[in-house]
């Protein structure tokens, strides 16, 4: 089978694998669409913890049962599945185990034609998706799901800032909250993103390259939001707790601008200001967020799907942020 595997430190390659074989327990999936996320991109530069080659690397897919490797797995033969990326989260839903891995890194992902995985890592496709979109979903979906509502504790009315608005987890934290009917804002350093998102029906929208935008953006809440989603870090976190109105809450999914040089930590205590670390999501949180989305018909915002042999061309797209929506390859 066709796989896309890393090859040495910074070099991945599609080669072919031998089809793997579904052992007690486990499915065989044949993949039709998997989606594309940072963390490949991430890997792909040797940039992520516990990296292995020859791994096949992917972290979300969706496709149909064909073989069950056990009488448990029968019911599931000839539906069309997502599949759940987390492996050993573990017993605790409030975080995640010593033994937890995500498919991908070090356990072999969705960039193939086929993957065994553990019956309990399925989910039925929702109906009103295609493949394609059922396969933008997964990682991105869980981590703005848990950010949103078990960490975030969004209510209906409150007012949001999903900062950069163009990465994957943040278009579903925006589509979320927007769903849950939260007042939602948004932060990109591109105008044409602000604009998209004030199209699909955010409030309004701050380029975080001007001088004094965390300023307006307070002014334009009229006294701050409720509800910060965010994934750089960095210097400009302590721009993003200034926005935050009294008793507010800042959930972070990421550091991709490393640690802050100053938290205003008498501004936080005096204000009541909540600073909360998340990471992708329990197992209950997965299926919670398969319902939401099915309840409100949601679809992911996403990219033109690509021919699986244009993969490379999806990397590169990632890689310099030109795409505003999910990457997804069909398989």
């Amino acid at each position: 089978m066709k796989a896309l595997v890393l090859a040495s430190p910074g070099q991945i390659s599609v080669i072919d694998k031998p089809q793997p074989e579904p052992k007690r327990g486990e499915v065989l999936v044949h993949l039709k669409s998997a989606g594309l996320n940072h963390r490949d991109q991430w890997i792909r530069e040797g940039k992520y913890p516990g990296i292995q080659e020859g791994v096949t690397l992917g972290s979300d897919g969706a496709g149909q049962v064909i073989r069950a490797g056990s009488p448990e797995g029968e019911p599931w033969v000839g539906r069309e599945v997502i599949i759940n990326p987390n492996v050993g989260w573990g017993g605790n839903p409030a975080v995640q185990s010593a033994d937890y891995k995500i498919l991908g890194m070090p356990v072999d992902g969705t960039f193939a034609e086929y993957i065994c995985v553990s019956v309990d890592r399925l989910a039925d496709k929702p109906a009103h998706l295609s493949t394609a979109q059922a396969a933008a979903l997964p990682l991105g979906g869980l981590t703005a799901f848990r950010a949103v509502f078990t960490k975030g504790e969004l209510k209906a009315g409150e007012k949001v800032l999903i900062s950069g608005v163009g990465g994957g987890v943040a278009q579903f934290a925006f589509q979320f909250a927007m769903a849950a009917g939260a007042e939602v804002w948004v932060t990109s350093g591109s105008q044409e993103k602000i604009d998209y998102a004030v199209k699909l029906g955010a409030k309004g929208g701050f380029n975080y390259k001007e001088e004094g935008w965390h300023k307006a953006a307070k002014k334009a809440a009229e006294g701050g939001f409720d509800l910060i989603i965010d994934s750089a870090g960095g210097n400009p976190m302590v721009q993003l707790i200034d926005t935050l109105r009294p008793a507010g809450r800042l959930v972070y999914y990421g550091a991709t601008l490393g640690v802050p040089a100053n938290i205003p930590l008498h501004k936080m205590f005096w204000q009541q200001i909540r600073l909360q670390g998340s990471t992708m999501g329990n197992d209950e949180e997965f299926q919670e967020m398969i319902r939401f989305v099915e309840n409100h018909q949601l679809e992911p915002i996403m990219e033109e799907p690509l021919p699986f042999d244009s993969i490379m061309e999806a990397f590169d797209a990632m890689k310099e942020g030109r795409q505003f929506g999910k990457l997804v390859v069909l398989i």
